[in-house]
């Protein structure tokens, strides 16, 4: 836990824009996000070894090591590490380093210590108080002959000074002539303080040189005077760099520009100030925003920018740009350190992202000249002979470990003749007959011999007339003629299939004819073939009939599966026939190195009269499809990974789906005939999951390639284990439907290029101007469905065979196209709203089965593997993130990305409930997620959590339930022509579940129009229905809020609350609405409270039984608005029984005429409502108060873009202010916050039970905005050692009658329907926290901005103090 502040408020994690990077030594990486110093070991692999907060509440923008003098046996100082493998030398003694770090108007001393062997014990200690500035500090540097610890600093009014980092003093302080702000400054010392030389970026899009210690000695008030100045930039000047040996300087601007500037030498003994008149030796332009950091090496210069990218320029070669390192989202770089590099020229290039991630990529000299994003210039002809035109090209590695110099190729041309690229040189394979000619299909395979190692390359080509000929490209003249009807061969594919390797020819009229080859080696040096012919898929009948992508998969049932697409865009589920699958037809060896065995051709009668007769009397027809699911262009590809299958299409969409298995039918004698589906006990169905798209204008995709692991290390260590893991995944049909989504990029045609794109990171990995589609290629490495970060394209253009340039390496290269990822980002434009969908507890199982793994790595796994929150936040830049959180350690796991939204994400509600019976109900969640925002567009997924089975952390599967626009919708209407049409800037500003059912969901949603709408969410259906929309605000619906009541009699009520613009709340009574099964007519507000003089950004209610009055509650409503105040309003709730009206005072708030005339007529057990009493904080916060929620009864924490977490208590006299916590999230936008209760029990093991006894548990939420009431109080649980609060009436297996929190917390909704006195509440929560002993109490907050922060709110007198307990 990062220990941020006193014992009341502690920060667990935070996410923030990464602002600070350096390397010490190429040995490790020092990190600064927000006050947080994080430093991380390079080797053997990079890892964060050591964190600690430094600065307090502000934000590191600089960390200047102190490097010290290396002693003799000391080589580890020195950084020198070829000769070792991890680069490091024995360590015997503990090292330390001292690092000077510095942001905002803050410095302060700390030391690295390094005291293991390899390096990886690492310590951080703060030397000293926390030195705080009168002005702004933009860098630091160290004097290097001084014993003590002296710092230069250069602060933003263009002054320099001297500091003792040890007191804190001020030793001297010098400032320019030229007075003005600098953005930017750089300090070049040597040894003295007279050496000294301050280059500083003004605002007057200047560079300014002058000496800072050229003045007399303690002569401060005397201003140094500029001595050179560099004028080009038209905006003002964000970073500077400086390279000694060549005596260049850089500067990068807000002109989206990096200039190099030649000065020559500056600083070094005696103050050197440069040439006289330096001039600008390059202006470089390749950003596309603006360039905010930059670093100068030999012969290279590295920028970075708001655009998200780190440009690597050639200096030599003409200041071109030679590559291009992308891997954060949106938000851009704020970042950049570069290594200095070792012997052979390798270095470490570090980015820190406004997303909070930071990547690593490790250059070599000859890596560096490639260029990522290739042009046409670096397209290579591999000049393809004859006089033939080339028409498909394959690949023909046999080690998918070649590199690109051994990569081999096999083309076809118009004349059915076959070529082989290998080692620069073309040769014939095959020159096939005349009947092979004008068209043909080609595709080849790698297979293994049957009782031997040796892999061969087959190649099956197949022409108009049916006929296909397979031959081994290492053995052309070993070949086999197989027939497939005597129609045209519209497409060949090869698949690994239950007995080997399968070849699938479509054919005329829908016929799929399939074989199953296996090949031998004899002692002689022939081939020998072994052909069985399997029966023939029969496709649905449509216009455009044949196959073009398949994929066979193993059911647990041992059933027997492939799931094709075919060209109208549908996917097909087939089931092969047991028996045929268990004892393979007798098939016929043909030995095609010995011709007597056949005839001239190679081709065996018998297995022709086989095939022949197998083809007429069976034909499987499909057991299950989707009907042009991908459109009408066709499915180009279908992958299975780990029980999940993938499909790709020219309708732009990637369809994640799975194979469901349903109970099985009784069936009585099942017959298999001609013609007829085969008959299954077992009813399998094809689900689609979600679909994903690809960027804006990428329509046309080709496949879907998984992502590998970042770091090899972790590869090579559990190779064994993953590789077994594989095996039994690979092809089965997951029986309790539990496969996880993996990562993976997408293989398509953008306009006229070959892209690879990732649709988390949202950026592009590769681009070849290829000309677009229809087209044949192949990309290099051929390992299908497996992108390693570096690639290459072959393809045929204008009668020409042309090849890309590989990007980022080879196999075991390290220049990787998105490099590695130390820590995976999150939202980089501000998250808008977050959701918790609760927590769950990890298995430990799995962790004691990881080999190679030393006693801490298992401990530390061990303690990431215990208790995760789960979190899901939407941002700005239109996605929805699904998170992790390890409150004990800090950690994050991004567990998946949804980029369905076309614009920002502006709230997010959940009903969520655990999985699973027992002690493995705490170990899954499953939650039914809404989110809606920008474009008036709502989006409803169902999220399964789980346990990863390879690592200690949870994973995700997303399934997309449904999906609804208002624009749409207006489009579908009879009579729209009538009507006017929805403002297409309408926006969904909050959402809250106002009822759950088990067969739909109603939620009420605020909109930008000033409406207030209800919808109806029917998972079942997969649709979201607009049930009614009400104007009655006529302004912009900022925050809604909803809670329950239960009068006397059990009768329930359901109160909506929205607040808007103009600064009031209405009340709405939706119980009717909730009751009823046709609810089209919207209500009518029953009670309206001003409470602001502007926008309401969010409310908050709590609603609690008057003890010694029957029939009445409170409601405790919350609010914060623009105008930064703090308004508490109590509402008292009266039950009519007589049906009387009551006081004409209960409905004195209500001033619309036009319902005024309703109020009179009250039916029996009408509720009542007025305004009771309002208590409110001017100035609770210097900034519009965007979020605030209850986190017990008496509790309400509230944030601001202020950048302060407050506490404050409510009473039946007021609000008076608790604690104030400074946040390190910019722009809070919302939060979640929840309560936790804990008790340790003597001898209690630590994977204890969940506390979950009922059946029918459900769990409901709401996200920024939408606050969805408690209704438990009082009962304790235990779950892993620890107990939690739930209502006294669920120990007694009632149902709670109370609302509690408005926290936007779990919502524990329990089966049974009996009634139970309230004042017993009370007494049973005392009792049962007396006997369980509780220890520890607290309450969590996650705030959410420009980053996440989530702070842990202990304080037990507080507790007591709130909750009444002794």
């Amino acid at each position: 836990m990062l220990d941020m502040s006193d014992s009341e408020m502690q920060t667990a994690a935070l996410v923030a824009p990464v602002t600070a990077l350096d390397f010490l030594h190429d040995l490790f990486l020092l990190t600064g996000e927000g006050p947080v110093l994080t430093v991380y070991s390079l080797q053997p692999q990079p890892k964060a070894s050591a964190s600690l907060c430094v600065l307090q509440h502000y934000r590191i923008h600089g960390i200047r090591p102190r490097h010290r003098a290396p002693v003799p046996d000391q080589s580890y100082a020195t950084g020198s590490h070829r000769n070792d493998r991890h680069g490091l030398n024995t360590i015997t003694e503990p090292r330390f380093y001292d690092l000077a770090v510095f942001g905002s108007k803050a410095v302060r001393l700390v030391r690295l210590h390094v005291s293991l062997q390899d390096g990886s014990g690492l310590h951080l200690e703060t030397l000293g108080p926390l030195m705080e500035l009168k002005d702004w500090v933009l860098d630091a540097c160290w004097l290097s002959e001084d014993k003590h610890s002296i710092l230069c600093v250069a602060v933003a009014h263009n002054s320099a000074l001297l500091l003792d980092v040890n007191t804190g003093t001020v030793l001297v302080q010098r400032s320019c002539l030229e007075g003005c702000l600098l953005y930017s400054a750089l300090l070049l010392v040597h040894e003295l303080w007279d050496d000294a030389v301050l280059v500083g970026g003004t605002v007057f899009n200047q560079l300014v040189l002058w000496k800072p210690g050229g003045g007399q000695e303690g002569d401060s008030e005397c201003k140094a005077p500029v001595e050179r100045r560099l004028l080009g930039h038209s905006g003002v000047i964000f970073s500077i760099s400086y390279l000694q040996e060549k005596g260049w300087l850089a500067s990068a601007s807000d002109d989206r520009s990096v200039r190099v500037w030649g000065v020559g030498a500056l600083g070094g003994p005696g103050g050197k100030c440069g040439d006289l008149n330096p001039t600008c030796l390059r202006v470089l332009y390749g950003h596309q925003a603006r360039v905010f950091s930059v670093c100068l090496s030999p012969g290279k210069v590295f920028s970075a920018g708001e655009d998200g990218a780190c440009l690597v320029w050639d200096w030599t070669g003409g200041g071109k740009v030679i590559q291009t390192l992308k891997g954060h989202r949106a938000g851009g770089v704020r970042a950049l350190a570069v290594s200095k590099g070792t012997g052979d020229e390798e270095r470490w290039v570090a980015t820190g992202g406004a997303d909070g991630g930071v990547r690593l990529w490790r250059l070599k000299e000859n890596e560096e000249r490639k260029m990522e994003e290739v042009g046409s210039e670096r397209l290579t002809d591999l000049k393809f002979p004859g006089d033939s035109i080339p028409k498909v090209v394959c690949g023909a590695e046999e080690d998918g470990n070649e590199g690109w110099s051994q990569s081999k190729f096999v083309v076809c041309t118009d004349q059915g003749t076959v070529y082989q690229y290998s080692n620069g040189q073309w040769e014939i394979l095959w020159q096939g007959t005349p009947d092979f000619q004008s068209y043909c299909v080609m595709e080849t395979v790698s297979i293994k011999a049957k009782d031997s190692a040796a892999k061969f390359n087959l190649c099956a080509v197949g022409n108009l007339s049916g006929s296909i000929h397979v031959f081994p490209i290492c053995h052309p003249q070993s070949a086999i003629l197989l027939t497939a009807g005597l129609g045209k061969i519209h497409s060949l594919i090869w698949q690994e299939g239950g007995g080997g390797m399968c070849l699938l020819a479509s054919g005329a009229e829908g016929l799929v004819y399939r074989w199953c080859i296996e090949i031998k080696s004899n002692e002689i040096c022939s081939l020998t073939f072994n052909v069985n012919p399997l029966p023939p898929f029969l496709l649905p009948p449509c216009t455009k009939r044949w196959l073009l992508a398949a994929v066979f998969l193993h059911s647990r049932s041992q059933e027997a599966l492939w799931v094709c697409g075919d060209r109208r865009g549908s996917l097909l589920l087939f089931q092969e026939m047991g028996k045929l699958v268990q004892q393979k037809l007798d098939g016929v060896q043909v030995d095609v190195g010995n011709k007597n065995e056949s005839d001239g051709d190679g081709r065996s009668s018998i297995m022709e009269e086989r095939e022949n007769k197998e083809v007429q009397t069976l034909k499987l027809q499909p057991l299950c499809s989707l009907f042009g699911v991908h459109g009408k262009q066709g499915v180009t590809s279908v992958y299975e990974h780990q029980g999940l299958l993938y499909s790709t299409g020219r309708d732009g969409c990637v369809r994640i789906f799975r194979v469901k298995t349903t109970a099985p039918e009784k069936c009585e004698n099942p017959e298999n005939s001609a013609g007829k589906a085969v008959e299954n006990k077992i009813q399998f169905q094809l689900e689609v999951l979600r679909v994903q798209r690809a960027c804006k204008g990428m329509e046309w995709l080709e496949r879907v390639l998984i992502l590998e692991p970042e770091f090899p290390e972790d590869v090579s260590e559990e190779s064994e284990n993953c590789c077994n893991t594989n095996q039994s995944f690979r092809g089965e049909v997951e029986a309790d439907n539990k496969a996880r989504e993996a990562r993976f990029v997408i293989a398509g045609f953008h306009a006229v290029h070959f892209m690879i794109w990732d649709p988390v990171r949202q950026e592009r990995l590769l681009a070849v101007p290829c000309g677009g589609g229809h087209r044949s290629w192949i990309l290099w490495p051929s390992d299908k469905g497996v992108w390693p970060g570096y690639g290459a394209l072959v393809f045929i253009k204008h009668r020409a065979v042309l090849a890309s340039q590989p990007t980022g390496g080879g196999p075991g290269s390290t220049g990787r196209t998105g490099g590695w990822g130390l820590r995976e980002g999150v939202h980089g434009r501000g998250i808008g709203c977050v959701c918790r969908l609760g927590r769950i507890e990890g298995s430990r199982n799995g962790i004691n089965t990881i080999r190679n793994k030393t006693e801490s790595e298992r401990g530390e796994m061990e303690r990431e593997g215990g208790h995760w929150e789960v979190v899901v936040t939407g941002g700005e830049d239109t996605s929805l993130t699904i998170l992790a959180l390890h409150p004990d350690s800090g950690n994050m796991e991004v567990l998946s990305v949804i980029t369905d939204h076309i614009s920002s994400v502006r709230t997010v509600t959940a009903v969520t409930h655990p999985e699973g019976e027992g002690v493995n109900r705490s170990q899954s969640l499953n939650a039914l997620v809404v989110s809606a925002g920008g474009r008036a567009q709502m989006q409803c997924y169902r999220l399964s959590i789980g346990w990863d089975k390879q690592r200690p952390v949870p994973s995700c599967q997303v399934i997309q339930v449904a999906s609804h626009r208002l624009d749409k919708q207006w489009e579908r209407r009879r009579n729209r022509h009538k009507t006017v049409k929805m403002d297409p800037e309408t926006r969904y500003m909050s959402a809250v579940v106002v009822d759950e059912r088990t067969d739909r969901v109603l939620l009420a949603v605020g909109c930008s129009d000033g409406s207030v709408r209800l919808f109806s969410v029917s998972e079942a259906k997969g649709q979201i229905d607009l049930l009614w929309e009400t104007f009655y605000h006529q302004r912009c619906v900022l925050s809604v809020a909803t809670c329950n009541l239960e009068d006397g009699k059990g009768n329930r009520y359901k109160l909506l609350f929205t607040a808007a613009t103009d600064g009031k709340i209405a009340v709405w009574d939706l119980t009717d609405v909730c009751s009823s099964t046709d609810a089209s007519t919207p209500p009518i507000p029953c009670l309206n409270i001003p409470a602001h003089q502007s926008g309401i950004n969010s409310l908050a209610v709590w609603a609690e039984k008057l003890v010694h009055q029957e029939g009445g509650c409170l409601v405790t409503v919350a609010s914060g608005g623009d105008d930064g105040q703090l308004k508490v309003s109590v509402i008292k709730a009266h039950f009519s029984e007589d049906g009387k009206t009551g006081d004409s005072r209960d409905f004195s708030h209500i001033c619309e005429s036009t319902i005024s005339s309703t109020m009179a007529i009250q039916a029996a057990d009408q509720l009542h409502l007025h305004l009771h009493a309002s208590f409110h904080i001017p100035g609770a916060h210097a900034a519009p108060l965007t979020a605030l929620k209850f986190l017990t009864p008496g509790l309400v924490v509230s944030t601001s873009s202020d950048q302060r977490i407050c506490l404050w208590t409510i009473c039946s006299t007021g609000i008076s202010h608790r604690k104030t916590l400074c946040s390190h999230v910019a722009d809070a936008a919302g939060f979640a916050v929840w309560e936790e209760q804990m008790m340790d029990r003597d001898g209690r093991d630590e994977r204890g039970n969940t506390g979950f006894e009922s059946k029918e548990e459900i769990v409901t939420w709401g996200g920024k905005g939408s606050q969805t009431g408690l209704e438990t109080e009082g009962r304790s649980t235990e779950a892993n050692g620890r107990v939690y609060k739930e209502t006294a009436d669920e120990t007694e297996g009632e149902e709670p009658v109370e609302t509690a929190s408005e926290t936007g917390d779990p919502v524990y909704k329990t089966s049974a329907q009996k009634g139970s006195e309230p004042g017993n509440q009370t007494e049973a929560d005392s009792k049962v926290t007396g006997e369980a002993g509780l220890k520890e109490k607290a309450g969590w907050v996650l705030v959410c901005g420009q980053g996440f922060q989530l702070v842990r709110i202990r304080n037990a007198e507080m507790w007591r103090e709130l909750t009444g307990e002794n």
